[in-house]
């Protein structure tokens, strides 16, 4: 008789870095490092995983890890004065013991609180504090979600503002088969024309070359379809207006000692994110920004697309 494994396992991951493991009962599954507040697995009930990692990614900080769900906290990019994507990817997350009230409608028993508060070294470079809590639930079907809630607790009256992405891994069977629906028409800054903004002119997002770009007053639902596996993610997002669309390509690939040369074509980031409008709290005051990925069997000719027109566009 095979022993039922719980659904969060607190457990030693690469490195001996500590990690917690979310089951349900299905099969599917979720890996969660202490270190950034990493998610760095989800598989579905087939054991597949969705999230690309790198074969490179270096678990060793404070070096972030290459894949998953880095979290960007509280800069994007280089938005800013900080190191590249803030530090939130790089500092040691404790469990979140006594987590505030949770409204939630999931019956899920597969999810983890944990908390990120500011340490002497961060008050040097970031002077605010705050209390970040990150809840990673693994629903019944299998569907992720992450939860943020930032509070400012500066006690000098002061506010701060910060922008913000759950930096998305995907992993795809092939990067020139797939394409991206929900971000047609909408405004974008391209981060590659020095963050230039421009109009999406295509019917869907195909992928040819390097793409880095911040789509903005994007919608709650954003799909991507990946024609070979006959899989579409779909992402749902609240809190989060923009949402970023990157693939380095091959020659950024090379240039990237955590990254495969070739491993570009199996990866496409679909970023949640919150960053042409920084967002500002006041003391006391409490934002949340809410990430739910799921991954559903699709036809190839599901999409709004002819497939004739995809292949040959």
């Amino acid at each position: 008789m095979s022993i039922e494994k719980p659904p969060v396992d607190l457990c030693k991951g690469i490195n001996g870095l500590e990690k917690i493991v979310l089951r349900e009962a299905r099969g599917c599954s979720a890996e969660v490092y202490l270190y950034g507040g990493h998610v760095t697995s989800w598989k579905n009930d087939h054991g597949e995983e969705l999230l690309f990692v790198s074969n490179k990614a270096i678990f060793k900080p404070p070096k972030a890890i290459r894949g998953g769900i880095p979290i960007c906290f509280p800069q994007f990019s280089n938005f800013g004065p900080l190191e590249q994507h803030g530090f939130a990817r790089n500092k040691f997350w404790s469990i979140d013991t006594d987590p505030p009230p949770f409204p939630t409608n999931s019956t899920s028993k597969a999810f983890v609180d944990l908390i990120l508060k500011p340490s002497d070294e961060d008050s040097k470079i970031w002077p605010h504090s705050y209390e970040f809590r990150l809840r990673v639930a693994l629903g019944p079907g299998g569907d992720l979600m992450l939860t943020s809630r930032i509070r400012n607790t500066n006690t000098d009256g002061k506010p701060f503002s910060f922008t913000f992405a759950y930096h998305t891994y995907f992993s795809v069977s092939d990067i020139s088969e797939v394409r991206v629906e929900g971000l047609e028409t909408l405004d974008y800054l391209d981060n590659l024309k020095e963050r230039e903004r421009f109009t999406e002119q295509g019917d869907a997002i195909t992928f040819e070359s390097e793409v880095d770009k911040i789509y903005l007053s994007t919608p709650t639902k954003i799909a991507i379809l990946d024609h070979e596996k006959k899989r579409t993610f779909v992402l749902r997002k609240d809190g989060l207006p923009d949402a970023v669309v990157w693939n380095p390509w091959d020659r950024k690939a090379k240039a990237m000692a955590d990254f495969g040369d070739d491993e570009y074509k199996h990866m496409l980031c679909v970023e949640a994110a919150a960053i042409e409008k920084p967002i500002t709290l006041k003391p006391g005051e409490e934002w949340k920004g809410r990430l739910e990925l799921s991954a559903v069997p699709s036809s190839y000719c599901s999409g709004q697309l002819d497939p004739a027109k995809v292949l040959n566009g």
